[in-house]
């Protein structure tokens, strides 16, 4: 049955950021806050079709506000990478401290506890609902939603004057909703891949756009802003490529 499935993903996604907290916890690696927050895309992305359905919405709810409280860190990490490649050491310092800092009050914040707290209450409310008949056309509601997200995606690929950052989010959850849902999304494998080229591609250019503003404020940075322009036009044009194939499996 299709609701105890969904049950049993997200019980699964549970353990899954239980793990990943515990390696941040220990500090034992760096690439523990990006596969929290891959963790927590796979979540939102399983319950966004489920919306408005019992227990569905506090739960994304508290998944999108730790996804929000965690993007910054997640943006520092992938500048100091940067740095580090650049071999700009004396750049790093108290940037990796902030950061260490960042990620521990990550696990201590009120919205750690609250996303915790709703995923252990979150079974029972679920299978009250099964018993209450509450989740019957499950198939056919998440069918439509993912239509429905697939169709703004295809129209914004249309989109002659398309915004790069709206472009961006769909991309994402195009993508996620596909793995979340694989045999109610029609996408190619081949379809599948160039999201995730398009996704990587204006990754890189929202990056250095990123950078490129810090460095009006982290006056520390503007040795490398030549080389960030340079780049960011360089990943605009790769993803306008990356884009203008991807549309035609969104037509």
């Amino acid at each position: 049955m299709i609701a105890d499935r969904l049950q049993e993903r997200v019980l699964r996604l549970d353990v899954a950021l239980q793990a990943c907290a515990a390696r941040l916890a220990a500090h034992s690696d760096d690439q523990a806050l990006h596969d929290l927050r891959v963790v927590l895309r796979r979540l939102r992305s399983l319950l966004r079709p489920l919306r408005g359905l019992p227990g569905i919405d506090p739960l994304e709810l508290a998944a999108a506000a730790m996804g929000r409280l965690s993007t910054p860190l997640r943006d520092d990490e992938v500048l100091l990478r940067e740095l580090q490649a650049a071999a700009l050491d004396e750049l790093v310092g108290t940037r990796r401290e902030r950061l260490e800092a960042g990620r521990d009050g990550l696990l201590a914040s009120a919205e750690w506890r609250q996303l915790c707290n709703t995923l252990v209450v979150w079974p029972s409310l679920w299978r009250q609902a099964g018993r209450d008949g509450a989740l019957r056309g499950l198939r056919r509601r998440i069918g439509k939603g993912q239509a429905r997200q697939a169709r703004r995606l295809g129209e914004a690929l249309r989109d002659p004057a398309h915004d790069r950052h709206r472009l961006r989010l769909l991309i994402k959850r195009g993508r996620y909703g596909a793995e979340a849902y694989p045999d109610l999304v029609d996408l190619s494998e081949d379809g599948a891949k160039r999201l995730k080229r398009a996704q990587a591609a204006l990754g890189d250019w929202h990056d250095r756009l990123q950078w490129l503003a810090r460095a009006e404020r982290e006056t520390d940075l503007e040795p490398l802003t030549v080389r960030w322009r340079e780049e960011l036009e360089a990943s605009a044009r790769r993803a306008d490529r990356v884009l203008t194939t991807l549309a035609r499996d969104f037509a």
